[in-house]
């Protein structure tokens, strides 16, 4: 019985607004619209890096957001990408334009939803 009523509040529980982003061939992208201040302060840790490799730090600044905010990514008309560690490896695998276009709709989600932090 106890098992039976966590489950019921779990659904009852809050969610985070989600927004979609459409790229120019059709993809979609749908990004949560919340972040904990921890994740945004590790956010900022992770985009500050370190003075010797500024690239690596954007590199990683940029993955931190999408393994953070991404919730559903649909490619073309397949089945969308939904589990965290698929959504990863796929963004780990995109081609240049893809990675350009998810940059794009980073920057301008952080500037709806966190204007204060740096966009990557």
């Amino acid at each position: 019985m106890g098992r039976r009523s966590r489950r019921r509040g779990a659904q009852d529980s809050p969610t985070a607004p989600e927004s979609e982003y459409r790229s120019p061939a059709g993809d979609l992208l749908v990004l949560r619209g919340a972040m904990t201040p921890a994740t945004r302060r590790e956010y900022a840790a992770t985009a500050a890096g370190s003075p010797l490799s500024r690239e690596d730090a954007w590199q990683r600044a940029v993955e931190f957001l999408f393994e953070r905010l991404a919730v559903r990514w649909q490619i073309a008309d397949t089945e969308p990408i939904t589990r965290q560690k698929e959504l990863l490896a796929r963004f780990r695998f995109a081609s240049q334009d893809e990675r350009r276009w998810i940059r794009e709709a980073l920057r301008e989600h952080l500037a709806e939803h966190f204007p204060e932090l740096d966009p990557p």
